[in-house]
């Protein structure tokens, strides 16, 4: 039997494991290197067996029914995990103002706990969470070439959308609403405003990353434009039937926000560790997409997809800052962890590598509009529960004129200059100031003890500009 080279047959069907499949079988084993010789047959062989593969890795999640409320469910105990550590967990997320939290794991539920009055019936609405479901939508759009992300925005909400020269306007397209690059100016007293006059020209798209939910929340518009339909109708032909996911974008001032129960949300998280696939249903097909979604997006923010927040990367930004923050967004996480993260504590976490989703949804005003802080604390109690460590390892900074240690501090940090007078100042992830001090020089002992535990930025000023380093604190 004519055989395939694999490695090439690997290449073009973007296939791993084609050279793993054959050295399974005796007898192609030895003809994994030889060249081509094609044959329908032994290309359906081949393809079989691949694709035989990849359907016994998609068979390691679970899905719930699409319809009803049944959900198996997996304990903790049987996956080994430190089951004393969860009452930690649990009193974090009340103490917090919780409502719900759901963990998933290989899509069946580990950890599903309410708090006060809130059931698994009640409803709850994701806040900027649901970015991540509109750009799902975008996704959807153009796998049925409704649109294209390349297309400028102007196409469908015609001219004269913000009051920028329309040269500018129309340089603006979809893919700049997903990353957050319209140049527009987020700097405007409302900057979820979305009438022309609110949507001013500050730099040419691409060339300025900033967190500004008018250019986001007119992707609705975008939509519905393409799609000829309203944003609610268009989710529930093309997402709520294939999947059991259920909800209703509601109306808030300029905004569309998502509202649903904490299943629904867990439910999205699973479509997304499943790559857009529902238990073998296919929702999105434009795979393309599906990957460009969950990776850099721009070189501006590392950490930001297409409305998706990215772990893992050398540096982030924060909203409402232009500041390039070293490190990655949530240092207790898995690296390839990616989330959806919205005001009051709305969360979504996907971790790929450990077949883990977990969602947060309740208040905690003081979580900012983005709660990375939060965010990773659920990690560091997370890590607890699975026995792992949660101690991030000795990362003093050195430079030929400045060292800070420890990293990570415990009531002392220590910041040295050794030559030149310096100005520093700490501000945590929302970008608050909590300590500035000028013409420091020597050593510094800055008494740290009173700050929550968490990671912050230590930025040195001078008159050449801010250089900003990441340090933990660990009390």
């Amino acid at each position: 039997m004519a055989i395939l080279k694999f490695c090439t047959f690997r290449v073009k069907m973007g296939i791993k494991d084609a050279c793993v499949a054959c050295k399974h079988l005796n007898s192609l084993k030895s003809n994994c290197t030889k060249p081509i010789h094609t044959m329908k047959k032994s290309f359906f062989i081949i393809a079989f067996l691949v694709g035989l593969t990849l359907y016994s890795r998609a068979q390691t999640l679970y899905f719930p029914p699409v319809l009803g409320n049944s959900w198996d469910t997996l304990s903790a105990a049987s996956l080994g995990w430190c089951t004393d550590k969860v009452d930690t967990l649990y009193d974090y997320l009340a103490a917090n103002n919780s409502k719900a939290f759901i963990l998933l794991k290989d899509g069946k539920i580990v950890f599903e706990k309410y708090f006060g009055n809130f059931t698994v019936d009640s409803v709850w609405y994701w806040a900027s969470a649901g970015k991540t479901l509109t750009a799902f939508l975008v996704g959807i759009a153009q796998q049925e070439n409704l649109l294209s992300i390349e297309d400028t925005t102007s196409n469908y909400l015609g001219n004269g959308w913000t009051i920028a020269p329309i040269p500018k306007e129309r340089s603006i397209t979809i893919k700049n609403q997903l990353t957050m690059t319209t140049g527009l100016d987020d700097g405007v007293p409302d900057n979820s405003c979305t009438i022309d006059t609110c949507l001013q020209y500050l730099a040419n798209a691409n060339t300025r990353w900033a967190y500004h939910n008018a250019p986001y929340t007119l992707l609705d518009s975008v939509i519905e434009s393409a799609s000829g339909t309203n944003l609610n109708n268009y989710f529930q032909q093309k997402i709520k039937p294939l999947t059991g996911i259920n909800g209703l974008y509601v109306p808030s001032g300029f905004n569309n926000v998502f509202y649903s129960k904490p299943r629904s949300m867990a439910r999205f998280g699973l479509l997304m560790l499943a790559k857009g696939n529902w238990n073998g249903v296919p929702v999105m097909t434009d795979t393309t997409y599906y990957h460009a979604m969950i990776q850099t997006s721009q070189a501006l923010n590392l950490s930001y997809g297409y409305l998706w927040w990215l772990n893992g990367k050398s540096s982030f930004m924060v909203p409402g800052s232009q500041l390039v923050i070293p490190g990655p967004l949530c240092p207790s996480a898995p690296v390839d962890m990616y989330a959806g993260l919205g005001k009051n504590g709305q969360v979504v976490n996907i971790a790929p590598s450990q077949n883990i989703v977990w969602i947060r949804m309740g208040d905690a005003p003081g979580a900012g509009i983005v709660p990375i802080q939060m965010n990773d604390t659920i990690w560091q109690k997370l890590n607890a529960i699975m026995c792992a460590p949660n101690e991030v390892t000795n990362q003093s900074i050195q430079t030929d004129n400045l060292k800070i240690y420890p990293n990570p501090a415990q009531g002392i940090l220590n910041i040295v200059g050794t030559s030149g007078i310096y100005t520093f100042e700490i501000r945590n992830l929302l970008g608050e100031l909590l300590w500035q001090e000028k013409e420091i020089r020597g050593i510094k002992k800055l008494d740290v003890s009173a700050f929550p535990n968490g990671v912050y930025v230590l930025n040195l000023l001078t008159t050449s500009g801010r250089k900003a380093y990441k340090v933990h604190i660990a009390n």
